[in-house]
């Protein structure tokens, strides 16, 4: 276990944004995330939890207090079974199960990150979600002090959420468990427009796994979301807004503001979200709302090949950074009455 002082932590962030903490702790085993949280706790200390810091803004003053990264290991494949310790790098794990012909999570490739943070925000992308294959979370209850293993239903899963962003200072995920497909090789079935068009296949069709898997990162790469150290576009959070679900009474006045600007033939993007809801594309309202790619002319920008994706051109500070958020959340009110919500945990700031 490593422990370091006024340590930066811009560089542990995707963003490369944010100011130092009191304290950084490395903890490469379930027993040293465990003690550390159990000290910060005993101690009143405040405590940052950080996997592979691709969902965080850090403000610009940093974090008073201790910052533990989990950098714990552990791939573990039995049959169509998998374990991963939290501190896992989540796309070399999918492409991992891929090389052993499972399917599951292949269209969840080159999203950064760590194991442990999937279940957390149910991460999810061109068709798929983790709560598709999570059978079981193990953490640490930090209200309790014991390590408790929790079902799928326990989870509470739903569109970007879960029991542990409920209540986000009462769990430490420290493993994930996983029920995969043995398909013969063969994807889940494709679901997504995008990926079955970009496949030459139709919805609910099979491809090989590697296949879909190597499709997908084409096309995140096409959005500047697989990590690049050298493309400024890639200096992000990926996503910087959810997807809008709308109420139909929200979704009806939504849809007129629409038309009243955009001419009265104008579709926007809506999909069933059930409970008499739709959800809606904030990359769309962006762009609708006169913010496009590339849009901004200073250190922080929206992405020049994705409009939902907020960037450091690399000499920016978070309250650049924040300054855009907040433009962009203005200009897409007026325009749509649609106020779009933050993906990442901000840190010592707010939109």
């Amino acid at each position: 276990m490593q422990e370091l002082h006024d340590a930066p932590l811009a560089p542990l962030t995707t963003f490369r944004l944010g100011g130092p903490a009191a304290r950084l702790v490395t903890a490469t085993t379930d027993a040293e995330v465990v003690a550390t949280v159990r000290a910060a706790d005993e101690s009143g200390t405040p405590l940052l939890i950080i996997g592979g810091g691709s969902n965080l803004v850090i403000g610009d003053r940093g974090f008073d207090g201790t910052a533990l990264r989990i950098a714990t290991t552990g791939f573990d494949l039995d049959g169509t079974r998998l374990e991963l310790a939290a501190g896992e790098n989540w796309s070399d794990a999918v492409a991992r199960t891929v090389e052993a012909g499972l399917a599951g999570i292949e269209c969840l490739a080159g999203i950064p990150g760590s194991a442990g943070a999937t279940p957390i925000q149910n991460v999810g992308a061109y068709g798929q979600e983790v709560c598709d294959t999570i059978t079981e979370v193990v953490a640490y209850d930090r209200s309790t002090g014991e390590t408790v293993t929790l079902s799928a239903a326990e989870c509470a899963f739903r569109y970007r959420n879960s029991t542990f962003k409920d209540q986000p200072d009462r769990y430490v995920v420290l493993r994930v468990r996983f029920a995969l497909e043995d398909a013969g090789g063969l994807s889940a079935p494709i679901k997504y427009p995008e990926t079955a068009r970009a496949l030459g296949v139709g919805a609910g069709d099979r491809v090989p796994a590697a296949t879909a898997r190597e499709t997908v990162l084409r096309l995140r790469a096409g959005k500047g979301m697989v990590l690049d150290p050298a493309d400024h576009d890639t200096w992000s959070a990926g996503s910087f807004f959810h997807n809008p679900i709308l109420t139909d009474e929200a979704y009806a006045a939504f849809l007129t503001r629409v038309q009243d600007r955009l001419g009265p033939d104008t579709a926007p993007p809506a999909y069933p979200a059930g409970d008499g809801r739709t959800k809606t594309s904030a990359a769309w309202l962006i762009d609708r709302a006169g913010f496009t790619k590339g849009y901004g002319t200073g250190p922080a920008r929206i992405s020049t090949k994705h409009t939902l994706a907020l960037t450091n051109r690399g000499e920016a500070t978070t309250e650049d950074l924040l300054t855009l958020a907040r433009e962009v959340v203005a200009g897409v009110h007026a325009a749509f009455g649609v106020t779009l919500v933050n993906e990442p945990v901000t840190v010592g700031v707010s939109i």
